[in-house]
């Protein structure tokens, strides 16, 4: 075999090259690892097994609603579905935690589908309660999930914008361990 002569201006730059490269899939790799996990003592509360009584747009209803952490315990995954057969809602919410503003994500998903899916709820922990607002296509709703310590329960109240601009009650609910 030959012998091929490299010129030492072009050794540097291959050199540079597989320097650069090395350390930039370092760079990735330290960018890429996942932040710690998201420990919020409020929220472990509603970690279980639920029973959702109450009224949604004046009329009751119940709902089996199962609550468990999520992707390394990143995120808090609600399941709730009513009770017909077969059901006509279900919903998969879920709710984790910004660092960077320090506020509360709530993404809902649910049957209505991609529409109102599109819309991140932004939240804030005030006590035993966090508040989110949710921005949709047809006006704000607010959704507050308050942890009743001495009731070991969860009220979660919903509410909307109408058309007027008042703000009305959509739903209230209460969820008991079950």
């Amino acid at each position: 075999m030959p012998i091929v002569a490299i010129a030492p201006s072009v050794l540097r730059r291959v050199t540079f090259g597989i320097v650069a490269v090395a350390m930039f899939g370092l760079t990735l790799t330290a960018e890429a690892a996942p932040p710690a996990a998201f420990e919020d003592t409020l929220l472990d509360h509603m970690v279980g097994h639920w029973t959702m009584t109450g009224t949604l747009v004046g009329k009751p209803f119940a709902h089996t609603v199962d609550v468990q952490w999520i992707l390394g315990h990143h995120f808090l995954q609600i399941h709730e579905v009513d009770r017909h057969t077969p059901p006509q809602y279900e919903a998969m919410p879920t709710i984790g935690y910004d660092d960077v503003t320090k506020r509360y994500v709530a993404h809902w998903l649910d049957v209505f589908g991609g529409r109102y899916s599109e819309t991140l709820g932004y939240g804030v922990r005030t006590g035993n309660e966090i508040r989110f607002d949710f921005q949709y296509p047809d006006g704000p709703f607010h959704t507050v999930f308050r942890w009743e310590p001495d009731k070991n329960d969860w009220r979660w109240l919903m509410s909307q914008k109408n058309a007027k601009g008042q703000i009305r009650p959509f739903a209230d609910m209460t969820l008991k361990r079950s």
